[in-house]
C-alpha cells in the first residue's frame, strides 16, 4: 500500500461500487447542499450514484392523508424506474419509509404486484434492494480512502441527531434503524460525539407548515438540549429535519447545523464548502475556523 497527493491507494480504490439513487423533492430543492456534499462523498470513496431519470414526489406526509391512490401510485412509479441489478439508495429517511413500505406491500400481494404490472407494462423485481445512504458506510472502509482519519473533525462537539423516521415504522420493524452509525463515523474521523437524549425526537416535520408554532417549540428544545450538553453543532441525518432545525429555531445565539453528507466529505478533503454554507440559516464557518476545519 502506498500514499499518493494525501489518499491512500490499495486495490479496494479501484471498485466503484454502483447504485441507483433517488434524490427526492427535500435534497433537490431547500436541501441542495445535502445532495451535492453527498455526490461528492460518494465519488471520493468510489461509489458511482445514477439517478432515477424522471422520478417524482414519493409522496411523503401528505399524499396519504389526502388520496390513498395518489400515494399508492407514487411510490410505485418511482420503483418502477429503479434498474435491475444494482441497489436502489435513498437519503431522506421519510422517502425510504414511503417507497420500501410500497415495495414490501407490492412483494408480499399476489393483487397488488399484478396490479402493478398493468400499470406500469413491467415485471415487478422481486430481487430490487432498497437501501439508505448510511448502507454505504457500512459498505466502505473510510480507513482506505483518508490519511489520518483521526485528524480530520478533530475536537468537534457534534450531537448527532437522526430524527424519528429512522425508527421505522410497523411495516419496517425488520430493517435496519442505522441509530449509532452517525457517532461511530464521527468519532473515527476525531470528532467528540455529543450524547443528549434528543437525537430521536421529530422535529415537527410537517407541522412546521401547518402548525409552525409547534415546530418551533420541539425545534427549540432539540437545539437547547444538544447546547446544554455542550454540542458545538448538530448533524442531521434527514434534510427536512435539517430545514426544521433552522428555520423554526427562534433561540438565541443558536449552534449551526451541519448535514451528515458535508461533514463526510470535508473530511475526506472537499473544497466546494463556499457552495454549501450559504445555505445555511447559521453560518458553520465561524466554528470549523475556530476548530481548524477550514482555512476560509
Amino acid at each position: 500500500m502506498k500514499k499518493s497527493s494525501g489518499k491512500i491507494e490499495n486495490s479496494r480504490q479501484s471498485e466503484r461500487l454502483k447504485f441507483s439513487f433517488f434524490p427526492g423533492c427535500s435534497l433537490k430543492a431547500s436541501g441542495h447542499e445535502n445532495t451535492m456534499s453527498l455526490l461528492k462523498f460518494c465519488d471520493r470513496v468510489n461509489i458511482d450514484l445514477i439517478e432515477l431519470e424522471d422520478w417524482n414526489c414519493c409522496g411523503s406526509s401528505s399524499a396519504h392523508s389526502v388520496d390513498r391512490e395518489v400515494a399508492k401510485n407514487l411510490p410505485m412509479r418511482n420503483i418502477s424506474l429503479a434498474p435491475k441489478g444494482i441497489p436502489l439508495m435513498i437519503a431522506c429517511p421519510s422517502c425510504l419509509i414511503r417507497i420500501k413500505s410500497m415495495y414490501l406491500k407490492i412483494k408480499s400481494d399476489k393483487a397488488l404486484k399484478q396490479e402493478y404490472e398493468d400499470l406500469w407494462g413491467q415485471p415487478f423485481d422481486e430481487d430490487l434492494e432498497i437501501v439508505h445512504f448510511f448502507e454505504i458506510i457500512n459498505r466502505i472502509r473510510l480507513e482506505d480512502y483518508i490519511d489520518q482519519p483521526k485528524d480530520k473533525l478533530k475536537n468537534l462537539k457534534v450531537a448527532p441527531y437522526y430524527g424519528c423516521m429512522l425508527s421505522m415504522p410497523p411495516d419496517l420493524r425488520f430493517e435496519k434503524n442505522y441509530y449509532g452509525i452517525m457517532e461511530q463515523t464521527l468519532a473515527k474521523l476525531g470528532a467528540d460525539p455529543i450524547s443528549f437524549g434528543y437525537g430521536a425526537r421529530c422535529c415537527g416535520t410537517y407541522l412546521s407548515v401547518a402548525k409552525p408554532q409547534v415546530a418551533q417549540k420541539v425545534v427549540n428544545e432539540i437545539v437547547s438540549k444538544a447546547m446544554e450538553a455542550g454540542a458545538e453543532c448538530l448533524v442531521t441525518a434527514c434534510a427536512m429535519c435539517h430545514l426544521n432545525l433552522e428555520i423554526r429555531c427562534t433561540l438565541e445565539n443558536p449552534i449551526p447545523v451541519l448535514h451528515f453528507s458535508e461533514l463526510l466529505s470535508m473530511a475526506l478533503g472537499a473544497k466546494d464548502q463556499k457552495k454549501w454554507f450559504p445555505r445555511h440559516i447559521v453560518d458553520p464557518v465561524p466554528l470549523l475556523k475556530k476548530r481548524g476545519l477550514i482555512s476560509s
